[in-house]
């Protein structure tokens, strides 16, 4: 099958590229091939032209600090014009052509008030960041049957390239001896990329639609994850400093405080989703067989 997507070379999506079958083919739109994607009619030229039936859209701005410090701009943002306008420009093309969309979304669409999210709870972002997110995710919605919304949370992976995951930015300041100041009344549920991989071959295939979430099988604080990367990685002399949430985050975006993603529909294919421990583990045993 032909794919055609934007941001297939960052972070999440070189990962998928290299985890999907040989039997996928992969063009990639973005600065890398020299592809803007604000240049709607340049984008509309190349999906229209290309016969690939789905387009994977993982391109985003995902600095959450530096959206917050642009949020006055408003519509005139850089975030949002990535977010919210290259989406709508996509869905637009997928609209007229008939393709098929998959938009990754993120658990920052919600506010963090509640014990845990379905994938059919009605988003509330506190950032502008989540608020561009979910504003992509409403216009995705647009496309019905022919769109699918996969959320995903600080996505790690083995042997990050260039861009740094939070699993490797830890461990990296546990290596030098850095203070690792880490919230113990927070929870998130990270994605491991293989888990999203899977998941994404198995919805792909079925030409599935809607809403799903693909993270960690079950929540952790990030105090509990900075422990758990010290003593797989064996960093014995680590210095990990409980905080709350409050205190970390003091004059910051905010992330949800409570970010408890139920997976029940993704749970419902087969798929095995690896718990935090389980995926750091995974990732440290591929980075040792190269």
């Amino acid at each position: 099958m032909d794919i055609i997507g934007t941001g297939l070379s960052g972070l999440v999506g070189s990962r998928i590229v290299s985890l999907f079958p040989p039997t996928y083919t992969f063009a990639n739109l973005s600065r890398e091939t020299d592809v803007d994607l604000l240049d709607f009619q340049k984008v509309k030229k190349m999906i229209t032209a290309s016969r690939a039936p789905w387009v994977f859209h993982f391109a985003a701005f995902t600095d959450v600090q530096g959206a917050e410090g642009e949020k006055e701009k408003g519509e005139e943002s850089i975030s949002w014009k990535v977010n919210v306008l290259a989406t709508e420009n996509i869905v637009s093309v997928c609209r007229d052509t008939g393709k098929r969309l998959l938009y990754i979304s993120t658990d920052y669409v919600f506010d963090g008030t509640k014990h845990e999210y379905q994938e059919d709870d009605i988003p509330h972002p506190i950032s502008w960041y989540g608020r561009t997110k979910y504003e992509g995710e409403k216009r995705v919605e647009i496309l019905k049957e022919q769109s699918l919304i996969v959320r995903i949370a600080n996505p790690y992976k083995s042997n990050p390239m260039g861009k740094m995951d939070f699993v490797h930015k830890m461990r990296d300041k546990m290596e030098k001896g850095i203070e690792l100041k880490a919230s113990s009344d927070q929870i998130f549920c990270p994605t491991f990329v293989d888990d999203l991989a899977e998941s994404l071959r198995f919805l792909i295939h079925n030409n599935s639609s809607g809403i799903y979430h693909v993270v960690a099988h079950d929540g952790i604080t990030p105090y509990k994850a900075a422990h758990v990367i010290a003593e797989i990685y064996h960093l014995k002399n680590a210095r990990i400093t409980s905080t709350s949430y409050n205190k970390y985050f003091l004059g910051k975006a905010l992330p949800p405080k409570q970010a408890l993603l139920k997976h029940d529909k993704i749970n419902a294919s087969g798929i095995k989703l690896h718990t935090f421990e389980e995926g750091v583990l995974e990732v440290v045993k591929q980075e040792r067989n190269g």
